[in-house]
C-alpha cells in the first residue's frame, strides 16, 4: 500500500511518509514538513506476504463475528520521498484464496452469492490519493473494484517503524483499517432471521496489518 510515515525504530533507515499530494515546500508550508533525507527512500516496495495479512471481519447472525483472509494477492508500490504526489499503491487479490478456517463457509464466499469467483477472479485496490492527518496516522484514498464494481474507499494508516532487518531487507509496517457497505459492491445475498436483523452484516472490517520491504530489483 506505500505508505510509511516518519517515525523509525532503532537501527532503522529513515522511513518514508507521504503528504497530501503536495511538493516538500508546499507541505512545509501547510506546517506538514517533509524530512529531506525521504528522498533516499524513493524506489519500489512490495508486501511481504509471509509477515503480512490481507483480512476482514463481518458480523454473523447479529451474535458473532467471522474473520478471514485472502493469501494470494499480489502488491505495486512507489514511494516518492521528494514528491509523495508521485507515489503509487495497487493491490490485486484472487478472490479464491479467501481463507475463513472453514472449507464450506470458504466455497459458499468464492460462488455465485458473493464474490462469484468464476466470472470475476480478482478484486483490486489502486490508490488515488493519501494524506498526512498528524502523528503516525495518514488517509489513503483509492478505487475498490469487486465483481466489476468500482467505489472509492478511505483507509486509515497507522504507522508501525521501519527497520533493516538481519537479512539485510529494509521494511516497513503499518495497519490500515476501513468500514464497506459489502452492497454497494454488488454482495447482496442475505437470509433473514426470525428475531430480526440478518444472517450476514452489510458491513464489512477491512483490515491490512503489512510487513513491505524496499524491492531489491
Amino acid at each position: 500500500m506505500g505508505i510509511f510515515g516518519r517515525r523509525q525504530t532503532a537501527d532503522s533507515e529513515p522511513a518514508p511518509a507521504f503528504g497530501t499530494g503536495a511538493s516538500v515546500a508546499e507541505a512545509t508550508s501547510r506546517g506538514v514538513a517533509l524530512d529531506p533525507a525521504l528522498g533516499a527512500l524513493t524506489g519500489q516496495w512490495t508486501i511481504d506476504r509471509p509477515h503480512s495479512r490481507i483480512g476482514f471481519s463481518v458480523r454473523h447472525a447479529m451474535v458473532t463475528t467471522v474473520r478471514g483472509a485472502f493469501t494470494d494477492y499480489d502488491s505495486t508500490l512507489y514511494f516518492d520521498g521528494a514528491q509523495p504526489s508521485e507515489s503509487r499503491a495497487e493491490l490485486v487479490i484472487r478472490v479464491a484464496s479467501v481463507d475463513t478456517g472453514v472449507e464450506q463457509r470458504d466455497a459458499h464466499i468464492i460462488g455465485p452469492d458473493f464474490f462469484d469467483a468464476r466470472r470475476y477472479p480478482e478484486m483490486t485496490f489502486r490508490s488515488t490519493s493519501t494524506v498526512h492527518e498528524g502523528g503516525e496516522t495518514f488517509r489513503m484514498t483509492g478505487d475498490l473494484t469487486i465483481r466489476d464494481v468500482t467505489r472509492p474507499v478511505d483507509l486509515q494508516l497507522d504507522y508501525l517503524g521501519s527497520v533493516l532487518d538481519p537479512f539485510g531487507y529494509e521494511r516497513a509496517g503499518f495497519d490500515g483499517t476501513t468500514t464497506i457497505d459489502r452492497t454497494e459492491w454488488g454482495l447482496v445475498y442475505n437470509q433473514r432471521l426470525k428475531a430480526g436483523g440478518t444472517m450476514v452484516s452489510e458491513k464489512v472490517r477491512l483490515q491490512f496489518d503489512i510487513s513491505a520491504i524496499r524491492s531489491t530489483s
